[in-house]
């Protein structure tokens, strides 16, 4: 008698969740969330797309564009559109860039390399995490003419924060960003609840070998890693480590803007780390337009935080973004088919920001100034 196997019910139904997520159209960012959704495991999709506590921030970056509208201009022979800008001076094929998250080996095999490619294809700026799967190395290796920013977290042990510095300008990367919005790590409640033991697989490749213990409380590495004392004095100790442009991410308020400029950095990335850290404070497209007023044109001013489509991008840079950077949705790309994935999901919102202008009368990105957008008075 021939042995039959027995397929369970929610065995077929993951199977196929999964085939008619590799088979339908994939035709907006909102559908590779879907389809990474159905991808990954419950607690590894909760630590992409949790919040800190209730989660406020986090929605409220996606709300907030809803609030813009937009002001077209017609007739204007929008035959010929030209998505093409600049950040610190190197051209790049539109204004989008990959925002740093960690661990990209949960999501496909290659991690950030895959990510690295897809970024160097477009021609973008991508912009790994101290939290890589891959080393630093590893990433300059695997797209050696990309476009390329380093992401630093500071340490209690400096030695490590220093030698990294180090380490990736000596690989070819072009400017060091700091993220200033994490002292602490906010309080996820569902990663509490999960106890991110699915991290003890993933190894930092930066820090291998910098730790004897092997303690996974602090997403990877051992508790109280991240030294909270970090202040604007340390802005002058990273500028005595490397001749690279320094970016400053987490800001969202005038006065943390006018220190930036006033300490000598290049560049100021608006973000609120997606939602992840303190919760209430506002939506980064909210804040932006304060930050461009204080810095007065002396730095350049991007944005992270709620981009899902190529009209957010136009609205982002009308309220004076240089650059915007996306993380959740290069994530939902890499679930979906790896670095394929992640060049669909660019792509798509390539061609949703170029019709946006087309639609808005603009011609090219000198032409997206603050005329094109108005604040819904609800």
């Amino acid at each position: 008698m021939v042995k039959q196997s027995v397929i369970t019910s929610a065995a077929w139904s993951s199977s196929l969740e999964t085939f008619l997520c590799l088979e339908m159209a994939l035709v907006c960012l909102s559908d590779f969330e879907a389809c990474a959704k159905k991808h990954l495991s419950k607690a590894v999709w909760d630590f992409v797309a949790g919040g800190a506590d209730e989660c406020w921030t986090r929605d409220n970056n996606l709300i907030a564009y809803k609030r813009i509208y937009l002001r077209p201009r017609l007739l204007r022979d929008v035959s010929a559109v030209d998505t093409k800008t600049t950040i610190l001076g190197t051209e790049i094929s539109f204004p989008v860039g990959i925002a740093p998250t960690g661990f990209h080996k949960l999501f496909c095999p290659d991690g950030e390399q895959s990510t690295a490619r897809a970024g160097a294809a477009m021609n973008i700026c991508y912009i790994p995490s101290t939290y890589s799967t891959c080393s630093v190395e590893e990433i300059a290796a695997a797209a050696p003419a990309g476009v390329r920013w380093f992401q630093l977290y500071i340490h209690r042990r400096r030695d490590l924060s220093e030698q990294l510095v180090r380490r990736m300008e000596a690989s070819g990367f072009q400017a060091l960003v700091v993220t200033a919005d994490l002292p602490f790590a906010g309080k996820r409640r569902d990663d509490i609840r999960n106890s991110l033991q699915f991290l003890s697989s993933m190894t930092l490749k930066n820090f291998e070998g910098a730790f004897e213990e092997n303690d996974y409380s602090e997403y990877g590495l051992p508790r109280d890693s991240i030294d909270p004392s970090v202040s604007w004095k340390d802005i002058a100790w990273l500028k005595s480590l490397t001749r690279l442009p320094l970016i400053i991410k987490g800001i969202l308020t005038k006065e943390d803007a006018e220190l930036a400029v006033r300490h000598g950095v290049q560049g100021i990335i608006v973000s609120n780390h997606g939602g992840r850290q303190l919760d209430g404070v506002h939506a980064t497209i909210d804040a932006l337009a304060e930050v461009v007023a204080a810095v007065q044109g002396k730095v350049e001013v991007y944005l992270d935080g709620g981009i899902r489509t190529g009209s957010d991008v136009l609205k982002a840079l009308a309220i004076g973004a240089k650059c915007v950077f996306i993380g959740r949705p290069a994530i939902w790309g890499l679930a979906y088919k790896g670095e394929e994935g992640l060049l669909q999901v660019l792509k798509i919102l390539k061609d949703e920001f170029s019709m946006s202008m087309a639609l808005a009368g603009c011609r090219n990105v000198s032409e997206i100034d603050q005329r094109l957008v108005q604040y819904s008075r609800l």
